[in-house]
C-alpha cells in the first residue's frame, strides 16, 4: 500500500511541478548558461521537500484558513514576480546583454543567484498554494499512508529540477542566437506577470 501511495504522489507531485512557473523558467534559464545549476537545483529541490512535508504535517490547512495571512502573502509574491517579470522583459528587449554574460561568464553571482532562486522559491505564493496547500490538501486524503505520498512527490521534484537544469544544455545550440533569448526572456515575463495576476485575482 505504502508504494501505491507513492506513485500516486510523484504522479500528482509531477503534475503540479511541470506546469509552466516562474521557478522553472529560472531554472532553465540559469541550466542553458550553465550559472550556479547544482546550486540552483539544490535549492529548489530541498525547498520543495521541506514545503510538501509542512503541507503534509497540515500546516497548509492552517494558513488557509486565515485570509489576512493569505492575502498579504499573495500580494506580497505577486510583487516579487512582477519585479523579476519587469527584469525578464528588460532582457528581452536587449538580449545582447544576456549573451555577452554567458560568454564571458559574467553573469549571475553566486549571491546573487541564490537570492534569486530563494525569492522566486519562498516568496511566490504559488508555490505555497501547490506544496502546502492543495498537495498537503490531498496527501492528508490518504490517512496513515500520507507520508509516502508524500515521499513520491518529493522525489518527482528532485528529479524535475536535476532533469530540467541539467538537461537544458542540450537546447544551448539554440540559444546561440539573440533571437532565442528574447522569446526566451519574453516567456518568462508573461509567464511571471500571469502568474501574479492570478494570484491578485483570487483572493481580492
Amino acid at each position: 500500500m505504502g508504494w501505491t501511495a507513492a506513485l500516486a504522489g510523484a504522479g500528482f507531485g509531477f503534475a503540479l511541478i511541470v506546469a509552466i512557473g516562474a521557478q522553472n523558467a529560472h531554472v532553465l534559464r540559469q541550466g542553458l548558461r550553465r550559472e550556479h545549476v547544482g546550486l540552483v537545483v539544490a535549492i529548489c529541490a530541498l525547498s520543495d521537500v521541506v514545503l510538501i512535508a509542512v503541507g503534509t504535517a497540515g500546516v497548509g490547512a492552517v494558513i488557509a484558513a486565515s485570509r489576512t495571512v493569505t492575502v498579504v502573502v499573495t500580494v506580497l509574491g505577486a510583487l516579487v514576480l512582477l519585479g523579476y517579470g519587469f527584469l525578464a522583459a528588460r532582457r528581452a528587449l536587449r538580449p545582447g546583454e544576456a549573451l555577452v554574460a554567458d560568454a564571458r561568464g559574467t553573469g549571475l553571482s553566486t549571491g546573487a543567484a541564490v537570492a534569486t532562486t530563494l525569492a522566486l522559491t519562498w516568496l511566490n505564493p504559488h508555490v505555497y498554494l501547490d506544496t502546502v496547500v492543495l498537495l498537503g490538501s490531498v496527501a492528508a486524503g490518504h490517512g496513515d499512508e500520507r507520508w509516502w505520498f508524500a515521499i513520491g512527490a518529493a522525489v518527482a521534484s528532485i528529479a524535475w529540477f536535476t532533469g530540467l537544469g541539467f538537461g537544458a544544455a542540450a537546447l544551448r545550440p539554440l540559444f546561440a542566437r539573440p533571437g532565442a533569448w528574447r522569446v526566451l526572456d519574453s516567456v518568462i515575463a508573461l509567464v511571471m506577470v500571469a502568474i501574479a495576476g492570478r494570484l491578485v485575482a483570487e483572493v481580492l
